[in-house]
Formats: structure tokens, C-alpha cells, sequence
């Protein structure tokens, strides 16, 4: 604790002067960074490959057309880009002071869900049906708001001078507003999504200098939440039984084991090359379901092999590694902060969901970030990747 505590006293002492602005010749553009922005725009193209590779002879799916994924996920990359834009042009600081609104109509949506307007896909109820084919899932932008409102109450005192670290009561107000959204959730039930969530708040808050008591008491909630939700029977049937699947993969091969035994069949066939684009007989053969999106690593694994599976974990890593930078170098507590929380999403999905074709994790329904079929899940990310592009183009240059 006392480590953690000088750490953040170093860095986020007032006296460290204001935070420098950006001129003409100190450009945006310069200041981004390349190898995470180049890296995740690879992986939402390498996905596009996937996603088409997948979808192309599922007629069931693709309307007869076999480039109608392929067009959609492209479509989807491009407005998330756009978004990665505005979020660049707006500003983390600027974003600050929307928040509180930000936060509002993210718990709105998440109502909507349990209203008629919700939809249920692949046995969650955490879809809003908007009409011409397209469907939102506010549970992915509730990540987002989620990682803002507890860094916007966690540093709002840190980085003003007044403190060193937040105190109990902004914890205590930030896990509160933090609870309320992922309570809703839970209900749809959307249980992948609170577990990226709980990641989320855990990070949030060992970035944020809280006390370990709260770390270590939040991780004891979580476990004790675990037991209740189950007591009480607050989980439907397939997932409890996706959770029997894990412990026993031998239980029901056939039923709810099939998802992860296919999937691990299609990437174990892959070999150290992979059968080829379009190629993969569990692919094309349609062995693997929901293969464009949650099990899209195992079309990566199958006809790319372990080079080109290996390809997208590098991929993720750099993205990651350069998220930690940022976090590392920003000067005040709220980027940290809202960098750890990416962080810790990005983290944790990547390894929730190849880790659920590779049969080490239970299957829990999450899309593998930039490279999994999605419009929901691509615009948070892109979003996400904007602000941690705004954390390193906003922060002062070194000497």
C-alpha cells in the first residue's frame, strides 16, 4: 500500500504546474499514437476477413448475399472510426463535463431494454431493435460510462490538490453509481457483460490509489454476489449450464458442450498454418455456430493457423501495451484512470472470449474486441481507442 501510495503522490502532486495545450506546430496528428490506432484498425480488417469467411455461405444469415457481413462489418469499422474522431476532436476534458449526462442516458437505454422495446438474441435480453435489420446493445456503452463517471469522482479531488488519494466517501459514491447500471444488467441477464464490468470497476480502482480495503472487499462482493445470484436463481438455465459445461467438458458433448468442443476442433485442425482462407472445414462446413462473433477466433485458428492467431493476440497486445503507457505518462489521475479502465475491458474480454475457444474460461457471450462481428461492440471500442488517443495528444511534451 505504501508503494502504491508514493506512486501516486509522485505523479499527481499539484505542484507539477499546469497541463500543456496543444499548438499549430505541436499537431493532433503527431501526438497520436500510431502503433495502437494502426494495430486495432489491422485487427477490424483481419476481422472483416473473418467475419466474411464465416458468413459467406450461411444463406440462413447473409440474405442470399455472401458479402453482406463482410459490407456490414466494414460499415461498422468505419462509423467506429468516426466516432474514434470526434471523441479525439471533443477531448477526454471536455467529455468530463458531460458525464453526469452521458451516464444518464446510458442507464436509460439499459431500461429500455427491460421494456417492449427490448430484444432478446442468443437467449440474452440486452437488445434494442431498431428497425431495417440494425439493433443496438446499450450494455456495451454502459462500459464506457461506466470507466467515466468513477474516474470523473475518483480524480476530481486528487487532481484539484485537495487530496492524495480519494477518499472513502468518493469510493463509496463511485461503486454506488457504478452498481446501479450493472444491477440492471444483470436482470436482462447479460451475464458476460457484468463480469467485464466488475473487471472494469476493480481496475478502475486500483488505478485510482483507493484504499486495498476496498479492492480486497469489492473482490469478496463479487464472490458473495456469485453465490446469491445463483441461490436465488437470478441465472437462466443455459447459463448455468455453459458453467457445468467448463467444470465438465464431457457432461453433454453434444448439447451444451458442442460450442467449445467445435471450436476447439476447428482451431486444433488449424496446425501451425492454418488450412487457408476460406478453406477451414469446420468453417465452411458451419460446424461452429455463432462463429462471426463470439467464436470468430476459431475461423482465425482453423484456416490461419497458429501464425495467424498468434498475429491477432500481437496485435491485442501492442493496443494494450500502448494503453499502458498512456496510463503511465498521463499527468493527471482522471486519464489514468480512464486508461486503466479500457485497460482492464480490453483485457479481460480478449481473454474471456479466446479463452472460451480454447476451453480454459466458460463461455459468457462476449465479442473478441475490433476483430468479433458487431456494430455495438465496434463502436465502444473505437470510442474507447479515442480516448486513450486523447489522454496521450493532450497531455504536456516532455523536455
Amino acid at each position: 500500500m505504501a508503494i502504491r501510495k508514493r506512486f501516486f503522490v509522485s505523479r499527481y502532486a499539484p505542484d507539477r504546474g499546469p497541463v500543456g495545450r496543444l499548438t499549430a506546430r505541436d499537431s493532433v496528428l503527431r501526438r497520436l499514437d500510431w502503433p495502437m490506432l494502426l494495430s486495432a484498425l489491422t485487427l477490424s480488417l483481419v476481422g472483416a476477413l473473418l467475419v466474411w469467411s464465416a458468413t459467406r455461405g450461411r444463406t440462413e444469415l447473409n440474405q442470399g448475399d455472401p458479402y453482406y457481413f463482410l459490407f456490414r462489418h466494414l460499415l461498422n469499422t468505419g462509423i467506429g472510426l468516426v466516432l474514434m474522431i470526434g471523441t479525439i476532436w471533443l477531448g477526454h476534458r471536455t467529455l468530463r463535463g458531460a458525464v453526469p449526462v452521458l451516464y444518464g442516458l446510458s442507464v436509460l437505454l439499459i431500461l429500455a431494454v427491460l421494456t417492449p422495446l427490448g430484444a432478446t438474441i442468443n437467449g440474452a435480453h440486452a437488445w434494442i431493435v431498431i428497425g431495417g435489420g440494425f439493433s443496438l446493445q446499450p450494455s456495451e456503452f454502459v462500459k464506457i460510462t461506466i470507466i467515466l463517471i468513477m474516474a470523473m469522482l475518483l480524480a476530481s479531488k486528487v487532481d484539484a490538490g485537495d487530496q492524495l488519494h480519494p477518499d472513502h466517501g468518493t469510493v463509496a459514491k463511485a461503486l454506488v453509481l457504478a452498481a446501479l447500471p450493472m444491477g440492471i444488467v444483470m436482470l436482462m441477464p447479460d451475464l458476460g457483460s457484468v463480469m467485464v464490468m466488475a473487471v472494469i470497476v476493480l481496475g478502475v480502482l486500483l488505478a485510482s490509489g483507493a484504499s486495498n480495503r476496498w479492492v480486497l472487499g469489492l473482490i469478496g462482493a463479487g464472490v458473495g454476489g456469485a453465490v446469491l445470484v445463483t441461490a436465488l436463481g437470478m441465472l437462466d438455465e443455459y447459463q448455468l449450464n455453459r458453467f457445468a459445461a467448463f467444470a465438465n467438458p464431457e457432461l453433454d458433448p453434444a448439447g451444451v458442450g458442442y460450442n467449445t468442443n467445435q471450436a476447439r476442433i476447428a482451431i486444433g485442425s488449424g496446425g501451425l498454418y492454418g488450412a487457408g482462407l476460406f478453406k477451414g472445414h469446420q468453417t465452411t462446413g458451419q460446424f461452429v455456430p455463432e462463429q462471426q462473433t463470439d467464436f470468430i477466433f476459431t475461423v482465425a485458428g482453423e484456416e490461419l493457423g497458429f501464425v495467424g492467431a498468434g498475429l491477432i493476440l500481437v496485435l491485442l497486445g501492442v493496443v494494450l501495451w500502448r494503453a499502458c503507457r498512456i496510463a503511465r505518462e498521463t499527468t493527471e489521475l482522471y486519464g489514468t484512470v480512464v486508461a486503466a479502465g479500457i485497460i482492464a475491458w480490453f483485457a479481460f474480454q480478449s481473454f474471456e472470449n479466446i479463452g472460451m475457444t480454447l476451453g480454459i474460461m466458460p463461455v459468457a457471450g462476449l465479442p473478441l474486441p475490433f476483430v468479433s462481428y458487431g456494430g455495438s461492440s465496434m463502436f465502444a471500442v473505437w470510442v474507447a481507442i479515442g480516448l486513450l488517443q486523447s489522454i496521450k495528444a493532450q497531455r504536456p511534451m516532455t523536455a
